[in-house]
């Protein structure tokens, strides 16, 4: 296992977040949860985040992604999920007929570390979401 390092530790912090659309409207396609991770790698550099592992179901992302122990996660999250709402309703404008209140993300998420299982097994489970099994 490699660890990351700075100029005062060594570490290896995996991160997994859940972000619910509003009300879980179910408008997230294959064009838009690539959009919104394009946002997200942009974004990251900014936060000392690095994006390991994306995907969607219809009214929900899964995002794995390694961080530093200086990064701000909510200033992060919410960065984030302010700048993709803006950015997926101003080039998606017929998402906005359904949403409630123009609102794309639900105000909560879910962030959880990865230590309890195996990166492997937090890997498989995101790159199987949306899927029959």
């Amino acid at each position: 296992m490699k660890l990351d390092n700075n100029n005062h530790s060594v570490f290896l912090l995996y991160y997994h977040l859940v972000l619910v659309t509003k009300y879980r409207r179910k408008v997230i396609d294959d064009n838009i949860s690539n959009r919104l991770k394009e946002i997200f790698e942009k974004i990251q550099g900014n936060y000392n985040i690095t994006l390991q592992e994306w995907n969607h179901d219809k009214d929900h992302v899964h995002i794995l992604f390694k961080a530093h122990p200086n990064s701000e996660l909510s200033k992060f999250i919410n960065a984030y999920k302010s700048a993709s709402s803006r950015i997926i309703k101003k080039e998606y404008p017929e998402i906005k007929k359904q949403l409630w209140k123009e609102y794309f993300w639900s105000r909560s998420y879910c962030l959880l570390t990865t230590g309890g299982a195996p990166i492997e097994v937090i890997r498989k489970y995101i790159e199987t979401q949306g899927k029959e099994v």
